[in-house]
């Protein structure tokens, strides 16, 4: 399948999601996330990732107003907060993301945790609000498998997403395997290692050769892995670059020379000691 920056991957629900997105983790709340927002928009970005957690809703909710841009040609994704869990609280966090961000709904609404004895409140909480057509999908982020089938058994829903680590470094294939089996799409957050792996001589060999830049390579092969991505960065330039990787494309031995780059390293947090 030929990619491109508005390309989507249909989600097991029937919602069309954008497999390229904007990431807003650490941008700041006010001008700078909104121009951050702005820029993506402007570049042809239609899927843009924040959450509670990140404390810059309104402003990500500002940009998408003041863009020019028809809403319903943007994918918005949020999430509920570890201190926000359970079902009664989360109801009202989805509230509160919704207000901040000055929506009528919400595209893909993720639990961003699986907080122990909280997550499954939590979900129910996300299916009430995908029943009242409140948000479009729901999902998870940070799940591992046992998380996931948790869920699975005990629910009508499940998850359409699974946000989760992952880069050339860390490649996850347990969990995508058992993801694509249950038609469950995953989502690449820190698709750079935050910025480690773009040293990576292997990296720096493929970007020679293709005259691409070491962290356009590792978004191509996100992309190419049929991941849902969403780089983050507030530098207009930045932005544009990390958008601009869909005029090339890495062969299989690029591919396979990527991947054996792995060696389960995480720069987060692991799900299990969180």
């Amino acid at each position: 399948m030929e990619k491109s920056l508005n390309g989507t991957f249909q989600l097991h629900n029937g919602v069309k999601m954008p497999y390229f997105g904007l990431g807003v983790y650490k941008v700041q709340e006010g001008e700078e996330v909104v121009q951050a927002v702005k820029t993506a928009l402007e570049t042809g970005y239609r899927l843009i990732d924040t959450a509670e957690f990140y404390q810059n809703e309104e402003g990500v909710g500002r940009a998408i107003r003041e863009s020019g841009v028809p809403r319903e040609e943007i994918f918005i994704t949020t999430k509920v907060w570890n201190s926000s869990q359970g079902y009664d609280s989360t109801l009202k966090a989805f509230e509160g993301s919704l207000k901040k961000l000055g929506l009528e709904y919400i595209d893909l609404y993720l639990i961003h945790w699986p907080v122990s004895g909280k997550y499954m409140d939590t979900w129910r909480a996300l299916e009430r609000l995908y029943k009242e057509g409140l948000v479009r999908a729901i999902g998870v982020s940070n799940f591992h498998i046992q998380h996931l089938e948790n869920i699975m058994n005990h629910f009508e829903e499940k998850p359409v997403v699974n946000q989760v680590e992952l880069h050339p470094y860390l490649t996850q294939e347990k969990l995508r395997r058992f993801c694509r089996n249950h038609n469950i799409h995953v989502e690449s957050w820190s698709p750079l290692a935050r910025g480690q792996v773009v040293d990576d001589p292997v990296i720096g060999e493929i970007s020679k050769k293709h005259g691409k830049t070491p962290a356009q390579i590792i978004l191509r092969w996100h992309v190419q892995n049929d991941l849902i991505v969403i780089p983050k960065s507030k530098r207009p330039s930045r932005i544009k670059e990390n958008a601009d990787i869909f005029d090339f494309h890495l062969s299989e031995e690029d591919m396979n020379k990527i991947n054996r780059l792995n060696k389960d390293y995480r720069t987060g947090s692991n799900p299990d000691d969180f």
